[in-house]
């Protein structure tokens, strides 16, 4: 019989608490990592963005009805 490595004969159970605790450091880290890449910046760019755009498209609409 010809053995395939990619399928163990007695495959290992997986570590569940392992991984509920990398999520959870996961989870904690992300506001740090948030305030030091300066992500408000750039949630306040796309806000600005966003309305600009609703602006444009205000006046196209505007200036195609009149």
């Amino acid at each position: 019989m010809v053995q395939n490595p990619h399928n163990p004969q007695h495959p290992q159970p997986s570590d569940g608490a392992g991984s509920t605790q990398m999520f959870r450091a996961f989870v904690d880290e992300q506001p740090a990592r948030d305030r030091a890449s300066g992500r408000s910046g750039m949630r306040a760019g796309v806000v600005l963005g966003v309305v600009l755009g609703v602006l444009v498209l205000a006046a196209v609409g505007w200036l195609a009805l009149s």
